[in-house]
Protein backbone atom coordinates (compact mmCIF):
# COMPACT_ATOMS: atom_id res chain seq x y z
CA UNK A 1 0.00 0.00 0.00
CA UNK A 2 1.30 3.46 -0.84
CA UNK A 3 2.23 5.44 2.24
CA UNK A 4 0.10 8.37 1.08
CA UNK A 5 -2.94 6.11 1.52
CA UNK A 6 -1.91 4.61 4.85
CA UNK A 7 -4.44 5.13 7.64
CA UNK A 8 -3.74 7.95 10.05
CA UNK A 9 -2.83 6.96 13.55
CA UNK A 10 -5.65 7.52 16.00
CA UNK A 11 -8.38 7.14 13.36
CA UNK A 12 -10.26 4.02 14.39
CA UNK A 13 -13.81 4.37 13.12
CA UNK A 14 -15.35 5.71 9.95
CA UNK A 15 -19.07 5.32 9.40
CA UNK A 16 -21.26 5.95 6.40
CA UNK A 17 -23.73 8.74 7.21
CA UNK A 18 -25.80 8.93 4.01
CA UNK A 19 -25.68 8.20 0.33
CA UNK A 20 -27.55 9.78 -2.56
CA UNK A 21 -29.68 7.43 -4.62
CA UNK A 22 -30.57 8.80 -8.05
CA UNK A 23 -34.17 8.29 -9.08
CA UNK A 24 -36.44 9.46 -11.88
CA UNK A 25 -39.18 9.89 -9.25
CA UNK A 26 -37.74 10.27 -5.75
CA UNK A 27 -41.14 9.79 -4.06
CA UNK A 28 -41.87 6.54 -5.91
CA UNK A 29 -38.40 5.11 -5.30
CA UNK A 30 -38.14 6.15 -1.65
CA UNK A 31 -41.63 4.83 -0.89
CA UNK A 32 -40.86 1.56 -2.71
CA UNK A 33 -37.68 0.90 -0.75
CA UNK A 34 -39.18 1.99 2.56
CA UNK A 35 -42.15 -0.33 1.97
CA UNK A 36 -39.94 -3.34 1.23
CA UNK A 37 -37.72 -2.73 4.27
CA UNK A 38 -40.66 -1.94 6.54
CA UNK A 39 -39.48 1.62 7.15
CA UNK A 40 -40.88 5.11 6.68
CA UNK A 41 -39.96 7.95 4.37
CA UNK A 42 -38.69 11.07 6.12
CA UNK A 43 -39.44 14.72 5.44
CA UNK A 44 -37.88 16.26 2.38
CA UNK A 45 -34.52 17.91 3.06
CA UNK A 46 -33.59 20.27 0.24
CA UNK A 47 -33.71 18.21 -2.96
CA UNK A 48 -33.47 14.93 -1.02
CA UNK A 49 -36.12 12.55 0.26
CA UNK A 50 -34.59 10.39 3.01
CA UNK A 51 -35.20 6.83 4.11
CA UNK A 52 -33.64 6.37 7.55
CA UNK A 53 -32.19 2.87 7.87
CA UNK A 54 -32.13 3.02 11.67
CA UNK A 55 -28.37 2.68 12.09
CA UNK A 56 -27.49 6.32 11.53
CA UNK A 57 -27.42 5.96 7.74
CA UNK A 58 -29.95 7.43 5.34
CA UNK A 59 -30.67 6.80 1.70
CA UNK A 60 -31.22 10.27 0.28
CA UNK A 61 -33.31 9.95 -2.87
CA UNK A 62 -32.44 12.62 -5.40
CA UNK A 63 -34.48 13.20 -8.53
CA UNK A 64 -32.48 13.12 -11.73
CA UNK A 65 -34.53 13.45 -14.91
CA UNK A 66 -32.08 15.03 -17.37
CA UNK A 67 -30.11 11.84 -18.10
CA UNK A 68 -30.49 8.07 -17.66
CA UNK A 69 -30.03 6.61 -14.19
CA UNK A 70 -26.90 4.50 -13.88
CA UNK A 71 -27.89 1.45 -11.86
CA UNK A 72 -25.99 0.90 -8.62
CA UNK A 73 -25.90 -1.91 -6.06
CA UNK A 74 -27.11 -1.38 -2.50
CA UNK A 75 -26.96 -4.17 0.09
CA UNK A 76 -28.93 -4.14 3.35
CA UNK A 77 -28.16 -6.29 6.37
CA UNK A 78 -31.62 -7.08 7.73
CA UNK A 79 -32.84 -8.96 10.81
CA UNK A 80 -33.48 -12.63 10.07
CA UNK A 81 -36.88 -12.34 11.77
CA UNK A 82 -37.95 -9.70 9.19
CA UNK A 83 -36.56 -11.35 6.04
CA UNK A 84 -39.70 -13.40 5.26
CA UNK A 85 -41.91 -10.30 5.62
CA UNK A 86 -39.68 -8.44 3.15
CA UNK A 87 -39.91 -11.29 0.65
CA UNK A 88 -43.69 -11.25 1.18
CA UNK A 89 -43.84 -7.53 0.44
CA UNK A 90 -41.85 -8.07 -2.78
CA UNK A 91 -44.29 -10.81 -3.80
CA UNK A 92 -47.32 -8.67 -2.95
CA UNK A 93 -45.97 -5.88 -5.16
CA UNK A 94 -45.23 -8.33 -7.98
CA UNK A 95 -41.48 -7.69 -7.81
CA UNK A 96 -39.32 -10.65 -8.83
CA UNK A 97 -36.48 -11.46 -6.46
CA UNK A 98 -33.44 -13.59 -7.23
CA UNK A 99 -30.89 -15.70 -5.38
CA UNK A 100 -27.99 -14.13 -7.27
CA UNK A 101 -26.80 -10.66 -8.30
CA UNK A 102 -26.98 -11.53 -12.01
CA UNK A 103 -30.71 -12.28 -11.62
CA UNK A 104 -30.54 -15.79 -13.08
CA UNK A 105 -32.45 -17.60 -10.29
CA UNK A 106 -35.89 -15.95 -10.08
CA UNK A 107 -38.10 -16.69 -7.08
CA UNK A 108 -35.24 -18.17 -5.07
CA UNK A 109 -33.13 -16.95 -2.16
CA UNK A 110 -29.51 -17.74 -1.34
CA UNK A 111 -28.12 -19.14 1.89
CA UNK A 112 -24.68 -17.58 1.92
CA UNK A 113 -22.60 -17.63 5.13
CA UNK A 114 -25.37 -19.34 7.07
CA UNK A 115 -27.91 -16.62 6.36
CA UNK A 116 -30.48 -15.83 3.70
CA UNK A 117 -30.38 -13.29 0.92
CA UNK A 118 -32.15 -12.04 -2.18
CA UNK A 119 -31.70 -9.46 -4.94
CA UNK A 120 -34.31 -7.34 -6.69
CA UNK A 121 -34.55 -4.21 -8.82
CA UNK A 122 -35.97 -0.94 -7.58
CA UNK A 123 -38.08 1.24 -9.95
CA UNK A 124 -34.92 2.72 -11.54
CA UNK A 125 -33.03 -0.53 -11.96
CA UNK A 126 -30.78 -0.29 -8.91
CA UNK A 127 -29.82 -3.83 -7.87
CA UNK A 128 -30.98 -4.05 -4.26
CA UNK A 129 -29.94 -6.84 -1.92
CA UNK A 130 -31.31 -7.96 1.42
CA UNK A 131 -29.22 -10.36 3.49
CA UNK A 132 -29.36 -11.68 7.02
CA UNK A 133 -25.62 -12.35 7.47
CA UNK A 134 -22.72 -10.17 6.40
CA UNK A 135 -20.30 -11.57 3.87
CA UNK A 136 -17.25 -13.28 5.30
CA UNK A 137 -14.23 -11.15 4.51
CA UNK A 138 -10.63 -12.31 4.47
Amino acid sequence: MCSQYAPEQGVTTVQLDHTAVYATDRHLSAEFMAAILGLGVGRQFGPFLPVDLGNGVTLDYYEKRDEPIQGQHYAFLVPDAQFDAMIGRLQKLGVTYYADPAHTEPGHINRLFGGRGAYFDDPDGHNMEIMTRPYARP
